[in-house]
């Protein structure tokens, strides 16, 4: 880690809160009729705080998602314009995952910025540049300097979701 880097959340508050003071929560695809379901939870994996995403994803009922999503400010937007890209240090069940980003410039909640990482039993850190970031549904240019959220996401597919999430941070190269 730079000392230039911006810890957006380590686990030391101890509760749902990030370093920003803003609160992680759960949402599913049941905002929209689906039945996935889930839960976040305070936990420990491998000798590590973390935030833990449990759930199902079910496809069902044109549903398919659980997501774990953060804003970064509470007021409008987050400026990023002086980072790279975004780094996690996460572990799971050897799943593919998701990372979307929203911007104040997206209108429809499916909208955002991806990438995907594959979450492994063994704690491992992955870093985004964000100039190799994906739109999806969406044809506007990325925003660095109007993020909004951050979401970790198990999206598209039915299966068993087990993410932990022991730190989230913007860096600088």
């Amino acid at each position: 880690m730079s000392a230039s880097d911006l810890i957006i959340d380590d686990r030391t508050s101890g509760t749902y809160r990030s370093n920003l003071g803003t609160k992680w929560r759960l949402v599913t695809d049941q905002v929209m009729g689906g039945i996935s379901n889930g839960e976040l939870t305070l936990d420990e994996h491998k000798g590590r705080i973390c935030l833990r995403m449990l759930g199902d994803v079910s496809t069902e009922n044109n549903g398919g998602f659980v997501q774990i999503a953060l804003s970064l400010s509470e007021e409008d937007e987050f400026d990023a314009t002086d980072y790279t890209g975004i780094e996690i240090e996460v572990a799971g069940n050897n799943e593919a995952y998701n990372i979307h980003i929203r911007t104040a410039s997206l209108w429809f909640p499916w909208q955002s910025y991806r990438f995907t990482f594959q979450a492994t039993t063994n704690w491992k850190i992955f870093r985004f540049p964000f100039t190799e970031i994906q739109p999806y549904k969406t044809r506007r240019r990325f925003q660095q300097h109007k993020l909004k959220r951050i979401g970790l996401v198990a999206i598209g597919r039915d299966f068993r979701a087990d993410l932990c999430v022991a730190s989230v941070k913007l860096y600088k190269e």
